[in-house]
């Protein structure tokens, strides 16, 4: 009677690798981990991104409420904003802008 060459491979793997319930087990963690769509490296790059945009996020809104403490602030000091940032004067009045040296 010939030996099947494949029944000679087959005993030659360690017991433990040929039973069907680690096989399939190990085939299905393979999947998981490596070739699905929601793979592991697919996760850690959609956390890495999650964490990017919380980070934008928290900035925006930093950026936000200095916009409106600024809107704020313009509603309530018109005219000192009008002379400084832009060097509006009144009819009649001459403005004198002193630069500093140290801030240029």
């Amino acid at each position: 009677m010939k030996n099947n060459p494949l029944q000679d491979l087959l005993r030659s793997v360690p017991a433990p690798l040929r039973n069907k319930y680690i096989l399939v087990l190990t085939l299905f963690f393979a999947w998981m981990i490596f070739i699905d769509k929601h793979d592991v490296l697919t996760q850690f790059k959609l956390q890495r991104t999650v964490k990017k945009l919380e980070q934008e996020k928290i900035l925006y809104s930093e950026q936000i409420k200095a916009a409106e403490r600024e809107r704020l602030d313009l509603e309530v000091n018109k005219e000192k904003i009008a002379r400084e940032k832009y060097f509006m004067k009144k009819p009649g009045e001459d403005v004198f802008i002193i630069v500093d040296e140290e801030d240029q």
